[in-house]
C-alpha cells in the first residue's frame, strides 16, 4: 500500500523565510528601510519566553530588527494599553506581536483592539478579520497562512475541493475556513458539537484539523487519498519520563489512507514564524506605500 506523501513543513518555511530575507535586503538597500517587530511579553510563563527568544533569532537571521517588552503578570490593563500606544506611534516598529496566552484577569481582546491595525501582524484585529472575511488586503492570522502555503505546496489549485475545517476558533479554524473559501473551496466548518463530526470529515479532500485534543481523528475519519493538515500539538508524557509531540490526526493511522499529510513537529509549526515574518515585511512596505513583497506565495 502506497502511504501518502509527508509535507516537509520544516523545508516549506526555510525557503519562504530566505525569500524574506532576500526582501528584507532589497528594502534596506533600495530604500533605506530595516523592516522592525515589537513582542510584548507580559507574566513569565516560560513556554511563551522560549517562543518570544526564538523569534527574536528568526528576525536577527532575516534582517528584520527585533524589539522586546517585557511587563510584570500584574501590570494590569492600563500599563499594556500605554506601551501598545507607545508602539503604534514609534516609526521603528512595522509589526506588533502580543504574546498570547495573557495572564488571568487581562482580556485579550480589549488589547489587540488597542493595535494600530497596519501593525497587526497576528491578524486579529477586527478590522483585520473584516478584511479577511471580506476578501480585501489585510494582514492576516501566521497559523492559518501557514496551513493555506502547505496546501498550495501540494495543490496548484484549490479550486472545487471540498474542504473540512475541524475547529472553530478564532485564532485557526474560522481564519483558516475564510482562507479557503477565498482559494474557491466548498467549505464545511465541523467542531464539537457537530452531529458525526467523522462522516463529515470522511468527505473532505482537504482536511485541516485544529480541535486542541490530541490523536482525535483515526483512520476511519479519512477519505483514501485526502490531503490533511493537522494545526494540532500535544505534548504526551511517557512512562520513562520522555515527552512525545503528538497531532490531532493520529498520523500512523491516517498515513496509509491519505494523500499527503503533515507531521507532528515539522509540519504547521515552522510555517508560523515564517509568516510573521513576512506579515512585518508586508507590513513595512505597505505603510510606507511601496508595493507587497511577492513571498507569501507557495
Amino acid at each position: 500500500m502506497t502511504e501518502a506523501t509527508v509535507i516537509d513543513g520544516k523545508k516549506i518555511a526555510a525557503a519562504l523565510r530566505q525569500r524574506i530575507a532576500d526582501a528584507a535586503a532589497g528594502l534596506r538597500e533600495r530604500h533605506r528601510i530595516t523592516a522592525g517587530l515589537a513582542a510584548i511579553l507580559i507574566g513569565d510563563d516560560p513556554a511563551s519566553q522560549i517562543y518570544v527568544r526564538s523569534k527574536a533569532r528568526a528576525c536577527a537571521a532575516a534582517g528584520i530588527a527585533s524589539f522586546e517588552y517585557c511587563l510584570a503578570a500584574d501590570a494590569g490593563v492600563p500599563a499594556i494599553l500605554d506601551l501598545v500606544t507607545r508602539l503604534n506611534a514609534d516609526d521603528r516598529v512595522d509589526g506588533i506581536l502580543v504574546q498570547l496566552p495573557l495572564p488571568c484577569g487581562i482580556g485579550s481582546q480589549q488589547v489587540m483592539a488597542a493595535l494600530d491595525p497596519a501593525k497587526d501582524v497576528d491578524g486579529f484585529h477586527p478590522v483585520n478579520v473584516g478584511h479577511l472575511w471580506r476578501g480585501e488586503p489585510g494582514l492576516v492570522p501566521c497559523t492559518p497562512q501557514g496551513v493555506l502555503l502547505l496546501l498550495r505546496s501540494v495543490h496548484a489549485d484549490l479550486s472545487g475541493a471540498a474542504a473540512v475545517v475541524l475547529g472553530r476558533s478564532q485564532i485557526v479554524g474560522r481564519p483558516v475556513a475564510a482562507l479557503l473559501l477565498a482559494a474557491d473551496c466548498t467549505v464545511t466548518v465541523a467542531h464539537s458539537k457537530s452531529s458525526d463530526a467523522a462522516a463529515i470529515c470522511r468527505q473532505a479532500d482537504i482536511l485541516v484539523a485544529a480541535t486542541g485534543r490530541p490523536a482525535l481523528v483515526t483512520a476511519d475519519w479519512i477519505k483514501p487519498g485526502a490531503t490533511i493538515i493537522d494545526v494540532g500539538i500535544h505534548r504526551i508524557a511517557l512512562s520513562d519520563h520522555r515527552v512525545r509531540l503528538v497531532g490531532d490526526v493520529d498520523f500512523a493511522a491516517a498515513r496509509p489512507i491519505a494523500g499527503a499529510i503533515t507531521p507532528v513537529p515539522g509540519g504547521v509549526g515552522p510555517m508560523t514564524i515564517a509568516c510573521l515574518l513576512g506579515n512585518t515585511l508586508l507590513a513595512a512596505c505597505r505603510r510606507r506605500g511601496l508595493p507587497d513583497p511577492v513571498v507569501l506565495q507557495g
